[in-house]
């Protein structure tokens, strides 16, 4: 096999510490806006007010600090950020409607949270046993390069939605985010180490800080895409070190079958994912591919990340693809920045006033950087399918339906399970049978699984990909094994 890329940092490298606190503030800002895009949505679904909303971006930074240091230092040991997974979002939209159409309307934020940790914890545990029994080691023989290309790819492309369209919203800002990242990161890189470092961090201090004296100038009035809002910072906390505050903030988890069930599907999708994930960012790092142990160790860290998540209030957590291309950019693969970065999120979760600066970052600055990096992570999808025998008819045959159905299935459950300008007590009705089509002869808990897989376009490459791939006779060679 390819020992992968030649980094800048290795895995075992240790940058100085200032050096390290910047790249792995680098990470921390790099995973932000989609890890608070999610306690975002829900907050004002579950009727949150703006102090519950901003405790729980504060829960949300403390979890994905504690998973991604679990991640780096005892699971897969790869330089891989763990955040707020969109693989859960059809269970957390299940849990919520259910919760708010018993409730008649009411807020029920804390009570939704509890439920969401007990289904969160009991998924933890299932995958806990999968990852450390060993079985997603065995997957390992039957995930061919045929396999894992399409579902990296998808890893890429599936994100499209939080590229143009969060960039669109003003694309001033958001184009002059990605010119300065592509200046920085392949032009300016060439000689100068500083932005073969720091392209990312530069581009987007640089653009809020632009956003924020525009804001000031009343360029950029209140309510403008570009405008630096500083609401977040003022509702948080300065600090939460109360046990109360940090463990079950929410109160005691509360369990439900249908909801675990529902989030297993959530789970499925996520390992699946994560799994394509180890094999992209040991590519960069330069390891080559992730050995069986190591693909067990990390699903099992996953599932351990989890549970704290359950445990601290937050959402569940996965390997962040976001951060698999800032690794690409940038050529830092070590391991001690990504635990410096976790060790700024556990702060950012504790320190609630600087999560809340770090949100005012401009939408549209975050769009940008989404639209710079998640091209790269298709690229390299395109890069492992390479590793197979691409004059194969076999392999062209089942990755491109593999890649297509891992598009098109999501469109189709995207017309099911729409949830845009909905009030929460109508998401429960997307999960009812329906009168027609494939989900109409479903109890609703089963369609809300099928629904949660259908939507997630790696689950569903994976799926195409690893039946035909293990069916269709191939040498090993062919196959890239």
């Amino acid at each position: 096999m390819a020992s992968g890329l030649k980094p800048i940092y290795g895995l075992d490298d240790r940058p100085a510490l200032p050096r390290a606190l910047v790249l792995g503030a680098q990470h921390v800002l790099t995973m932000f806006g989609a890890t608070v895009s999610v306690p975002l949505l829900f907050g004002p679904i579950m009727g949150m007010s703006a102090a519950d909303t901003a405790r729980l971006i504060s829960s949300v930074m403390l979890c994905s600090g504690l998973a991604t240091i679990v991640q780096v230092k005892f699971g897969s040991k790869l330089p891989i950020v763990q955040g707020v997974s969109f693989s859960f979002l059809a269970a957390f939209f299940l849990i919520v409607g259910t919760v708010s159409a018993e409730a008649e309307g009411a807020a029920v934020g804390p009570l939704a949270m509890q439920y969401i940790a007990g289904a969160i914890i009991l998924g933890a545990l299932f995958e806990m046993f999968i990852g450390f029994s060993g079985l997603v080691g065995a997957l390992r023989k039957i995930l061919s390069p045929v396999v894992i290309g399409p579902v990296i790819m998808l890893i890429g492309l599936a994100l499209f939605q939080h590229g143009a369209p969060k960039a669109g919203t003003h694309w001033p800002i958001s184009g002059l985010t990605i010119v300065l990242i592509i200046v920085f990161s392949l032009i300016l890189a060439r000689n100068q180490r500083f932005f073969r470092l720091f392209p990312i961090l530069s581009a987007v201090i640089l653009v809020t800080a632009l956003c924020f004296v525009l804001s000031k100038m009343g360029v950029f009035p209140a309510g403008h895409p570009s405008n630096v809002n500083l609401e977040a910072v003022r509702e948080s906390q300065w600090l939460r070190l109360s046990p109360t505050e940090l463990v079950f903030p929410w109160g005691m988890p509360k369990f439900h079958l249908g909801f675990f069930l529902a989030i297993l599907a959530g789970y499925l999708a996520s390992m699946i994912e994560s799994i394509g994930d180890y094999h992209a960012i040991s590519y960069m790092a330069g390891a080559g591919d992730p050995t069986s142990k190591q693909l067990s160790r990390g699903i099992g860290a996953e599932g351990v990340g989890c549970l704290l998540t359950g445990v601290f209030g937050g959402f569940a957590s996965t390997s962040y693809s976001e951060n698999i291309g800032l690794v690409g950019l940038t050529k830092v693969a070590s391991r001690w920045v990504v635990t410096v970065g976790g060790i700024i999120l556990i702060l950012l979760g504790i320190f609630g006033k600087f999560g809340g600066l770090a949100a005012a970052i401009p939408g549209p600055v975050v769009g940008g950087l989404y639209c710079a990096l998640f091209g790269l992570i298709a690229a390299i999808g395109v890069q492992t399918l390479a590793k197979a025998d691409l004059t194969s008819d076999r392999n062209l045959f089942i990755a491109g339906f593999s890649l297509f159905m891992g598009l098109s299935v999501p469109a189709y459950f995207s017309a099911v399970a729409s949830t845009e300008g909905m009030a929460p007590g109508q998401m429960l009705a997307l999960y009812q049978p329906t009168a027609q089509g494939l989900l109409g002869a479903m109890p609703p808990t089963l369609a809300g699984i099928v629904t949660s897989i259908g939507s997630t376009g790696m689950a569903v490459a994976a799926i195409c990909g690893l039946v035909l791939d293990n069916l269709v006779p191939g040498s090993a060679e062919e196959r890239g094994l």
